[in-house]
This record gives structure tokens, sequence and C-alpha cells, in this order.
């Protein structure tokens, strides 16, 4: 009895891991963002070689879906 138990809870697994894994949306690609970094003057803050330093973020790209056109209420 206890074989058939484990055998059950283990398939319900597998059937549960399945089907969450199969219906997740793709993944979003990452893209690096850069901003100039400014003083409270609001002019560019540079270093000490002359460039301008920058704050960078990863940041996820989404697509937007297409879908039906919503009618008009009349």
């Amino acid at each position: 009895m206890s074989i058939l138990k484990h055998l059950l809870v283990g398939f319900c697994l597998i059937l549960c891991i399945a089907t969450l894994t199969h219906n997740q949306p793709v993944w979003a690609e990452m893209k690096q963002v850069c901003v100039d970094v400014k003083d409270r003057a609001g002019q560019p803050v540079k270093d000490k070689s002359g460039k301008v330093k920058q704050t960078c973020k990863t940041m996820k790209k989404h697509d937007k879906l297409e879908g039906t056109k919503v009618p008009e209420k009349k």
C-alpha cells in the first residue's frame, strides 16, 4: 500500500509541474538603460578623464501583445 501511495504522489507532482511550466509566458528580454548623472544645477557630472558619469540599470523589455479591436458602442 505504501508503494502505491508514493507512486500516486509522484504522479501528481509530475502532473502539477508539467501544467505550471507549460503555461508560463515567454520570458522578457533584458535591456540595459543608461542615464547621465546631473548635479543640482542640471549640469552633467564628469569624472577625472572628462567623460560624463552614467547610471545604468538592467530592465525587462516587454513586447505588446496584439488583440482584436474593441467594437464601439452605438
